[in-house]
């Protein structure tokens, strides 16, 4: 059950956060190149993370291929 909660807590969060960059973006206050350098931030600081607990480094990897996923296939919020 936590682990369900858990993984819908990060669905969330990154809807939330992807929405909120095209908002950004949407609204001129950031421009695309600005976009996919914060995703590429949160990628690397994934990459980079130091594993506190047992399964961090997995965790980190797999957010870490996400995000990177992201930024090669454009957003998953919004399709042609």
């Amino acid at each position: 059950m936590m682990t369900t909660v858990s993984n819908a807590a990060g669905h969330a969060a990154l809807a939330i956060c992807e929405s909120l960059l095209l908002a950004l973006s949407d609204r001129k206050l950031i421009d695309e190149a600005e976009v996919l350098g914060i995703l590429q931030d949160a990628a690397a600081a994934h990459r980079n993370a130091i594993p506190l607990a047992r399964g961090d480094a997995v965790t980190h990897e797999a957010a870490a291929l996400l995000l990177e996923a992201i930024v090669a296939g454009g957003n998953s919020v919004r399709h042609p």
